[in-house]
């Protein structure tokens, strides 16, 4: 099973015959156990790596740290899910360290970005700070090296 996880992790469009010849199995014995990694819910979803400076040359992406004081009875857990109902909001995790929870969101704008954390974020109950990180540059994603589709566009520098 892990070798087909590993396979589906860096091309979940392989189809179950290509599947079958690189794991020496039938097509069938790939769809069944597809099939159970899905119901025992170990696969939850596919979906695309997107070069979003691509799609849109304005997109901004944002990895805001927050630190959340817990709830009684529910620890994280409530902050974490009324954060993942927001339609901008592309992941959401607990950390260890000096915050708490690692939202990753997307935008049009630096000031979707700014008003999504100020209106929305800042202001849920259990919130005490936020700290918000743009990214700048993606070389690396779920595996998938961006490096080589993009040239370097600042600057040469030298003392």
């Amino acid at each position: 099973m892990k070798e087909l996880v590993d396979l589906l992790r860096k091309n979940a469009r392989l189809s179950n015959e290509q599947l079958s010849t690189i794991l020496g199995i039938s097509a069938a014995e790939v769809a069944e156990k597809i099939k159970k990694l899905e119901d025992d819910g170990m696969i939850i979803g596919y979906s695309a790596i997107i070069n979003e400076e691509k799609l849109d040359k304005n997109a901004v992406t944002a990895l805001i740290e927050l630190k959340v004081s817990p709830q009684v009875e529910c620890g994280y857990d409530d902050v974490a899910k009324i954060i993942s109902q927001y339609d901008e909001v592309d992941t959401v995790q607990l950390m260890s360290g000096s915050f708490d929870l690692a939202v990753i969101i997307r935008g049009t704008k630096l000031r979707d970005v700014a008003m999504f954390v100020s209106d929305r974020l800042a202001t849920l109950d259990g919130v005490l700070s936020t700290t918000t990180h743009f990214i700048l540059q993606r070389y690396k994603e779920k595996g998938v090296d961006f490096a080589g589709d993009s040239a370097d566009e600042r600057s040469l520098v030298s003392p």
